[in-house]
């Protein structure tokens, strides 16, 4: 009932709509999810590459292509989202201060997603990666956690930057 009553109101006064990642605050920050998201967007393009070497492509080859080129794209938006997230709720005056590339490389991340967005290029997704892992190394650096390397044990087998986390 009240929530009837408050979609009436809703309709009427048309209330603006309101998201947020976590303005409680959450204190629940990981750049996993945006590194994940540009070892998606390489893997769409070398499948996306593999089309491309075929001389034609069947209906469901072409339906292919377009489910790739969306998922890069939505993977794309979700670097943005991730690393936008991290970088206006958790960065703060102190850590730009110790880390003073951050607001450039947050740039450069945001132009790195649309340009991986907009071709189908390996080097471009490679670039995005690279600057993605550079902002884990200093978000785990901010937080005083150690970070090493490794190759993922997944397609397209890329080195991601990793905490080290302690038990």
């Amino acid at each position: 009932m009240l929530y009837n009553i408050l979609a009436k109101l809703d309709k009427r006064l048309n209330f603006p709509v309101v998201m947020a990642h976590c303005d409680i605050p959450c204190k629940i920050y990981d750049p996993i999810s945006a590194q994940i998201a540009s070892l998606t967007i390489i893997r769409m393009v070398d499948l996306l590459n593999e089309l491309k070497a075929k001389s034609s492509l069947s209906l469901d080859e072409q339906a292919q292509f377009l489910r790739l080129v969306n998922q890069k794209e939505i993977h794309g938006v979700k670097v943005k989202e991730e690393i936008n997230i991290i970088w206006g709720d958790y960065i703060k005056a102190s850590q730009l201060k110790q880390y003073p590339e951050l607001h450039e490389l947050v740039h450069n991340i945001m132009l790195a997603s649309s340009n991986a967005k907009q071709h189908i290029n390996r080097d471009a997704a490679l670039t995005l990666l690279q600057q993605v892992n550079r902002f884990a190394e200093i978000f785990w650096a901010t937080k005083q956690v150690t970070t090493y390397t490794a190759v993922c044990p997944y397609p397209p087998a890329e080195t991601l930057v990793y905490p080290k986390l302690q038990s």
